[in-house]
């Protein structure tokens, strides 16, 4: 039984794949013994040396407000002294829940030990002090400097031990870096004999069967036609072709199902959200009542996402029917010029809020266009006003129109951010967005170019944008006249 395409293939791929598993896994082993030592020295030797350092100047802090306490009696040094041993203790808590061997743990237990005997000592001068009893002064200076010296000697062993313990897993790194380099160098090199074996020998049965059939194909060029070709053929090509087929029947159902769905979400909410709409309005007017300030902001801002959800709405069943061809257009001659002008007084009050700037370059004798003016007027104001989105504050937009061969050409011109140029063209799918400049993802729908791009193929023209990042961009369209 001969083996077939893909189980060639799945040997030849393993006999590549298996060496590198084994590889990454050893590498993967090793890289997490490196990071277990690294973390060990940054999360616990590098907090201990730190602590240390802390508890140290926490204690010569203490030592500083405890002689001064002793000569001057005020309690103010007192205060000082105990915050500086609250400190102590809590960086001794936090040392010895990171120590990592015992020798660094006994130490720290013997500092804690004698600091727990200068503490006592001066306790005890504090209470001599308070009742203004005469003491041996000198002796207890004395024992509390020897107690001194061993608490900073301790720290001192404390950062020493620590460095020791450092350089050790250093060495460890580095024995284990060495270590890992031979035994990768090695597999690797095995791993490739070996693959490159495997790999000759499979391709090699794949590539003969081939091999025979250029051979026969080159015979029947010659007309040599009387030998069939004896080989055995695998079914996977075959195979291929119709699942491929399968799949884009597939694809073409869900697609198809996908515009129904929306098409009939669409429908279906068109009621509902009017009826809200209806409602809210009624609420406002105080049919059902005295509405509160409160409750009207509230009703308010219900009934503008109700006009949101309804424009999306139409927007939906509008390019739903214009994909299914089933959009009226009422096509009249008309003069454009009057349409922009139109949609620039609609919209120049948005302009005015960012103080742009709309300018109007339209050329003398435009040719009369047969157009349906409700669309076109979508057109533009959907052009018109994605320019003054995208515009910062200051800037201008420019709407030009002037004749071209057998037609009309209108653009919108902006000096927005710009618009990558692998986008120019999905920006006019339906449901496709891009990301402009330091505006990030395009707020909204992705709806509207796809139904400006139907309107205008509607009307036989064609739609485009060209942009440069940085330098704004311009939106064309075309129109025959």
């Amino acid at each position: 039984m001969r083996l077939s395409i893909f189980y060639r293939l799945i040997m030849s791929y393993m006999a590549v794949f298996v060496p590198v598993i084994i590889v990454s896994v050893y590498a993967l082993f090793q890289l997490n013994h490196f990071n277990n030592i690294t973390h060990s020295i940054t999360d616990t030797d590098n907090l201990i040396i730190d602590y240390g350092k802390k508890m140290s100047d926490s204690f010569l802090s203490q030592i500083q407000y405890e002689r001064k306490y002793i000569i001057i009696k005020n309690n103010a040094f007192y205060d000082h002294f105990a915050l500086a041993e609250k400190d102590f203790n809590q960086y001794f808590q936090q040392v010895i829940s990171i120590v990592d061997t015992q020798r660094k743990r006994d130490l720290l237990f013997k500092i804690k030990n004698s600091y727990n005997q200068y503490l006592a000592l001066f306790n005890e001068e504090i209470e001599f002090i308070r009742a203004n009893k005469r003491y041996p002064q000198e002796i207890y200076k004395q024992e509390k400097d020897m107690l001194v010296n061993e608490i900073m000697e301790g720290l001192k062993n404390l950062r020493i031990y620590t460095e020791q313990d450092t350089y050790e897993k250093i060495k460890k790194l580095e024995q284990a870096g060495a270590r890992a380099h031979r035994i990768a160098i090695i597999i690797i090199t095995s791993s490739l004999v070996f693959g490159i074996v495997i790999s000759t020998f499979i391709t090699r049965s794949i590539t003969r069967p081939l091999s025979i059939m250029k051979k026969k194909t080159r015979d029947i060029s010659r007309g040599a036609f009387d030998e069939n070709l004896n080989i055995s053929s695998p079914p996977e090509i075959k195979d291929l072709a119709e699942s491929f087929n399968l799949m884009c029947n597939k694809l073409k159902e869900m697609d198809k199902m996908k515009s129904d769905f929306f098409s009939l979400m669409a429908h279906e909410l068109r009621t509902p959200l009017a009826s809200i709409k209806e409602g809210t309005n009624l609420l406002l007017e105080g049919i059902g009542g005295e509405v509160s300030e409160k409750q009207k902001k509230l009703l308010s801002i219900i009934s503008e996402e109700s006009n949101r959800l309804i424009e999306l709405v139409n927007s939906l069943l509008d390019l739903s029917k214009m994909e299914s061809g089933m959009m009226t257009f009422y096509f009249t001659e008309s003069d454009i010029t009057q349409l922009i002008n139109d949609v620039i007084e609609e919209l120049e009050p948005l302009a005015m809020a960012k103080n742009i700037t709309l300018r109007v370059d339209i050329s003398q004798n435009l040719p009369y266009v047969k157009i349906d003016q409700e669309r076109i007027l979508r057109v533009m104001r959907n052009l018109i006003g994605n320019a003054i989105k995208f515009t910062p504050d200051g800037g201008h937009i420019t709407v030009s129109a002037r004749a071209v061969d057998h037609g009309l050409m209108v653009s919108v011109r902006d000096t927005g951010p710009g618009i990558p140029e692998k986008d120019l063209e999905i920006i006019f799918d339906k449901f496709k967005q891009t990301t402009i400049g330091s505006y990030g993802k395009i707020e909204g729908t992705g709806l509207g170019l796809a139904i400006v791009k139907h309107i205008i193929n509607a009307h036989g023209g064609k739609v485009w944008a060209e942009s440069k990042l940085g330098y704004g961009s311009t939106f064309i369209f075309v129109l025959p006249a």
